[in-house]
């Protein structure tokens, strides 16, 4: 009985070490630089995102963030390489909806599940999406583009993220609905291959986001048809909405979000989770996202992040399955 006895103060002695060791961790950290992966090259919205958080986190924190850009396989090579980081706080991962809600379903050669792997902290940012052609497409609208493509005899392309990213999705449920087919041309490095890739006229279609676009649509190198948002855009006033182009619905609002390798401490979680929520809410971050047209989403918890993103694994699930998405 004593044996026993002594044996449970042993453990409760250790466990209370083991949480104080873990307190202090938390209270001292960053004590060292934090990495944070990006699974596309530098110009898109994620690496958009994630630098305007780099800047203002590593003031608060007094330790350089170090940006690391690691394109490649729908954004899997960097999901794999953050999934399998230490769960110590010091590597972070900013992905999107394609990342971590569609890769799961689409890629069955996965080698980890983003949903058990990966642990959310908060959602970043929303925004708004544009469906865009080459400016040597002679059509003005959605409309007009489906009227060409049912009457011309040349192959179009339309360019995307990767294959199972949700422009690609989106791509392929509109090109669906309207009855019309072209070419899928994928592009590791996201938006910063896409834009070249259609100002250069090697696709002629594609679905993205404003803040990556925005620039060459006003200097006439892109050409809007339609933009995702409820109501017209005041930088884009002649824009068409989805709705008033007849396609309502077409097309995601897509986010950014912060991840941390799953087994991360709760303390440590929820003392990222407090400090880039902060961070996200200063007056100073909003203004600076606003201006490429991004809108601060966060959430009150990881928990509430969480959830948020199972039920997007889910939803997107449904597409890929009825569209018969598949990747090996």
């Amino acid at each position: 009985m004593k044996t026993m006895f002594r044996n449970l103060l042993a453990s409760g002695f250790a466990a209370l070490l083991a949480g104080g060791a873990l307190a202090q961790q938390t209270a001292r950290f960053p004590a060292k630089p934090v990495r944070l992966i990006i699974p596309y090259a530098p110009g898109g919205a994620t690496d958009i995102t994630a630098r305007q958080l780099q800047n203002k986190i590593s003031e608060l924190w007094g330790q350089p963030v170090i940006v690391d850009n690691r394109p490649g396989a729908s954004g899997n090579i960097a999901l794999e390489m953050a999934a399998r980081s230490a769960p110590d706080g010091y590597t972070l991962f900013v992905g999107n909806v394609s990342t971590n809600a569609i890769n799961e379903t689409t890629f069955k050669s996965l080698k980890i599940r983003p949903s058990r792997d990966l642990t959310g902290v908060t959602n970043l940012i929303q925004l708004p999406h544009l469906w865009v052609v080459s400016t040597t497409v002679p059509v003005s609208s959605l409309k007009e583009l489906v009227e060409h493509a049912k009457k011309s005899s040349a192959r179009m392309n339309y360019g995307s993220a990767g294959i199972g990213s949700y422009p690609h999705l989106d791509a392929v449920r509109f090109l669906k609905a309207a009855g019309i087919e072209m070419t899928h041309v994928p592009y590791k490095g996201g938006a910063g291959q896409m834009i070249p890739a259609i100002m250069g006229n090697e696709v002629q279609f594609m679905f993205i986001n404003m803040a990556s676009a925005l620039s060459n649509i006003r200097t006439g190198r892109i050409k809007p048809l339609a933009i995702t948002t409820p109501e017209r855009h005041p930088e884009l006033p002649n824009v068409a909405t989805t709705a008033e182009a007849g396609f309502a619905g077409m097309g995601t609002n897509a986010w950014n979000g912060l991840f941390a390798p799953a087994g991360i401490p709760r303390p440590l979680l929820n003392r990222i989770h407090a400090d880039v929520v902060k961070v996200m809410e200063s007056p100073a971050m909003k203004e600076s996202l606003s201006k490429v047209f991004m809108k601060v989403v966060i959430n009150k918890s990881p928990a509430e992040y969480q959830q948020f993103v199972q039920e997007e694994i889910k939803s997107w699930g449904k597409v890929v399955v009825d569209n018969n998405i598949k990747v090996e």
